[in-house]
């Protein structure tokens, strides 16, 4: 039997934990053969919930996993983590702007890459999904200097699910048909959804699809908008759907990429062959070597319209990355 993996887990109390917990120790995520080892954090008001989680956990009497470690302190969030799932960050409340709830969440997430940095396994990878997961990304990472910054990814392949799931939608075909999506840019209303190089059925979009006025309009603010229509509809914010997102993630890092196709990351800017400045969490079409790894997609063809709406989301996150600079 190998050694077990080490995953912390912030935010455990939340739903977007609850969805996700169960399904990392089953061993959907790392193999039928691979045990794992949990470490859950919550503030410390909501840790009380967390022994319910673990019993929960327990009855479930899954063979993989090996000790579940409650705590709500970031020192010992992360020792000995192998992969770091950052869930935890305050939400927006009424009338808040995105700048104001960068501030809330900043010092929370400069106090775990410092607590990461100094704790975490050597082969640590980090998933930010609290947001704005984009620049939170980056001030974790910016305080964990001997972390190597590419090991840390934010979250965009829910915005790449939504995505696939419309356009199967719109076609008639099922989801699996839907290859080569790839979500630009800012875990945001600004982001952008690249139909113009998604493929149906092995054909591009735009052929499968011919009502352009479509996808240029109601496709994009679809999915720039999901989250905000999800939360007036059901009265909470998307919960199961972003749990099963980090699934995806965590389990397209660590499988090696086959085939003419790609995931979704956020992940470091410097040096992308797609003329994004440097120093930016920036959304990008990756494939994997199956080690955790990611490596941009070259080659991807932009149109004058694509430009247009990656410099909205890049002027975004540059912004976002100014409104934070004091801590970066």
């Amino acid at each position: 039997m190998k050694s077990p993996v080490t995953v912390a887990v912030t935010g455990g109390a939340g739903q977007v934990a609850y969805s996700l917990l169960f399904r990392l120790t089953s061993g959907e995520v790392f193999g039928d053969d691979q045990p794992v080892s949990l470490i859950i954090k919550e503030v410390p008001e909501f840790v009380g919930t967390l022994e319910g989680v673990k019993m929960e956990l327990e009855d479930c009497a899954f063979p993989l996993l090996r000790d579940i470690i409650l705590t709500d302190k970031d020192d010992e969030a992360f020792r000995g983590a192998n992969w770091a799932l950052l869930v935890g960050a305050t939400p927006r409340q009424p009338g808040m702007e995105r700048k104001d709830l960068l501030t809330v969440n900043a010092a929370s997430f400069r106090d775990q890459g410092e607590a990461i940095n100094s704790t975490a396994a050597a082969d640590i990878r980090v998933l930010v999904v609290g947001n704005p997961c984009n620049t939170n990304c980056l001030i974790a990472m910016s305080h964990a200097p001997d972390v190597p910054r590419d090991r840390w990814a934010a979250l965009t392949l829910l915005d790449q699910n939504r995505a696939m799931a419309q356009l199967a939608i719109k076609s008639g075909r099922p989801v699996s048909e839907v290859t080569n999506m790839t979500i630009w840019g800012n875990h945001s209303a600004t982001q952008y959804p690249d139909f113009e190089n998604a493929r149906i059925g092995g054909k591009p979009a735009t052929e499968v699809i011919k009502d352009r006025d479509w996808l240029e309009n109601q496709f994009v603010e679809i999915i720039q908008k999901r989250g905000a229509a999800i939360l007036a509809a059901r009265g909470k914010s998307s919960a199961a759907s972003a749990a099963n997102a980090i699934i995806d993630h965590v389990r397209s890092a660590t499988t090696k990429t086959e085939g003419d196709d790609w995931f979704s990351a956020a992940i470091l800017s410097d040096g992308n062959p797609y003329g994004i400045p440097d120093g930016l969490i920036f959304s990008f079409p990756c494939r994997s070597d199956g080690k955790g790894n990611y490596n941009i997609v070259d080659g991807l063809k932009l149109s004058d319209y694509a430009r247009g709406k990656l410099d909205i989301t890049t002027q975004e996150l540059i912004a976002e990355r100014n409104d934070v600079s004091e801590l970066l």
